[in-house]
């Protein structure tokens, strides 16, 4: 965070993601400061590299409160939590993950301001767009993350070759596939809120969960 000015980056950010994309109600504000705290990790990548860019906006989670959900209350200029910012970021981030595609991630970046352009929108429209160009049902994603206090918990038990996993303290239907590396292998595990397994190859190895995920990883091995 030292090595730019933040103030520039962050306010000329809100030329795509306030000045061209404008929420109709102020309760959905995270459109504008979600994406544009986003931006500065952007920015970050892009004259640092990948891994600064996303060094950077992990870094950014220490300032997330979880006190109140982003989204605020409709229809009496109620805005939602500052959480907007970092954890609107994050999520941003997150989401990037499950695109593992970066052009097609930046595509959607893009192609939201051009598929809105000098429109006022909801959050609604953010999401179904999103939902469209990955042909994925996110709408458990959107709740955890703007309309939940709660930070999703990857819990996991290794019982000598069987690795057991499952989502907690996440909404109904959360079931976002997650990516970890196990023995040096990247793997991408599909958990729900039901206990699934994974054969390891050897006993006691455990996952390791990519932190650019804004999950928990909770080692429930000896409890």
């Amino acid at each position: 965070g030292d090595k730019f000015d933040f103030m520039i980056i962050h306010e000329s950010g809100h030329e795509w993601f306030a000045n061209n994309i404008t929420y109709k109600d102020i309760a959905d504000m995270w459109v504008h400061e979600g994406f544009t705290a986003y931006s500065e990790c952007l920015y970050v990548e892009y004259y640092y590299g990948k891994d600064a860019g996303s060094e950077y906006v992990r870094g950014v989670r220490q300032n997330i409160q979880n006190d109140r959900p982003i989204i605020g209350f409709y229809n009496v200029n109620y805005s939602g939590s500052g959480d907007m910012y970092p954890k609107g970021a994050n999520m941003l981030h997150t989401l990037r993950q499950l695109f593992n595609d970066d052009e097609k991630w930046r595509q959607v970046l893009r192609g939201l301001n051009e598929a809105f352009f000098h429109q006022t929108v909801t959050t609604a429209q953010i999401e179904n767009y999103i939902d469209e160009r990955t042909g994925l049902d996110l709408t458990p994603f959107f709740d955890q993350y703007l309309r939940d206090t709660r930070i999703p918990v990857f819990e996991f038990a290794v019982r000598g070759d069987l690795l057991k996993y499952r989502w907690n303290q996440v909404v109904d239907g959360f079931d976002i596939p997650l990516k970890v590396t196990i023995d040096g292998k990247t793997v991408w595990l599909k958990p729900s809120s039901d206990w699934g397994s994974y054969v390891l190859p050897r006993d006691g190895i455990k996952p390791v969960v990519d932190p650019n995920f804004y999950v928990i990883p909770f080692d429930n091995s000896i409890h």
